[in-house]
């Protein structure tokens, strides 16, 4: 039986009132089990960073329940979700979000230190090892190039071995080889450490590296891709949503209806 690593039980999400409300989710039900990637996609305004900030606990939805790694997160306290957030949830974000005063190796260890912890030095040296950087660990992000400085934001975000790494638009400001190398780094954490990763990313090429693919519209899930992702097949599910959104909605149903036969 898969293990669910984070669990959403209709989340629902609205910001302002009267003629300014906006629901952002609305009713999204899912799961990401342990050992998977899971990307999100929609168009703008669909709710897919709105998912993601919720999932990952940055958010407090407005109705639904949040599990990640067995503890509900709407008992937690805001100091008990803090601690979750820090030891049991990784970040990579599109901005890299990396201190500029700081090397790479204490960009990465970062995340230990603001827990109270010093981490060994070898730990950090394997993670930037992991990521391709073991030669670079003394620069500052300034020195680096952008795809650098997003596999120091990787190599940060798994150093205190989380639960699960979520991802918002990680390779947004990269180019395409530097893309590939990151989109290879969240899929190697899959595929050889058994982590769970979570991507929200507009690019089917991008999309192509998950095992399945969650689109989201109108605040909904409104269809899912496993099996068989390639970006063209990606692609060609977004343009026949956006053509067709209303005779597409069938299609969720029966690719779930597939993977339970």
């Amino acid at each position: 039986m898969t293990t669910h690593t984070v669990t959403l039980t209709g989340l629902r999400a609205v910001y302002g009132t009267g003629t300014r409300r906006v629901t952002a989710l609305d009713g999204v039900t899912t799961s990401f089990g342990s050992g998977t990637f899971t990307a999100v996609m929609g168009p703008s305004g669909s709710g897919k960073s709105t998912l993601l900030h919720c999932a990952a606990g940055l958010d407090r939805p407005t109705e639904g329940i949040v599990t990640i790694d067995g503890t509900r997160v709407n008992d937690l306290g805001e100091d008990e979700l803090t601690r979750l957030r820090r030891d049991r949830v990784g970040f990579v974000f599109q901005a890299f979000n990396l201190v500029s005063t700081l090397t790479a190796a204490q960009n990465v260890e970062l995340p230990l230190r603001l827990a109270g912890r010093r981490p060994p030095a070898r730990d950090v040296a394997a993670a930037l090892d992991a990521v391709g950087l073991a030669d670079r660990a003394g620069h500052r992000p300034s020195e680096l190039s952008g795809g650098e400085q997003q596999r120091v934001a990787v190599a940060r975000a798994v150093i205190t071995r989380p639960a699960v790494v979520f991802a918002d638009e990680p390779t947004g400001a990269l180019d395409s080889a530097a893309s590939r190398q990151v989109l290879r780094l969240l899929r190697a954490l899959v595929d050889d450490h058994g982590q769970t990763v979570v991507m929200v990313t507009h690019d089917p090429t991008a999309a192509a590296y998950a095992d399945r693919v969650l689109l989201l519209a109108d605040g909904r899930v409104v269809d899912e891709l496993t099996g068989g992702i390639t970006a063209a097949v990606v692609a060609a599910r977004i343009a026949e949503r956006e053509a067709d959104p209303v005779g597409a909605s069938p299609r969720a149903a029966e690719t779930t209806a597939e993977r339970s036969c």
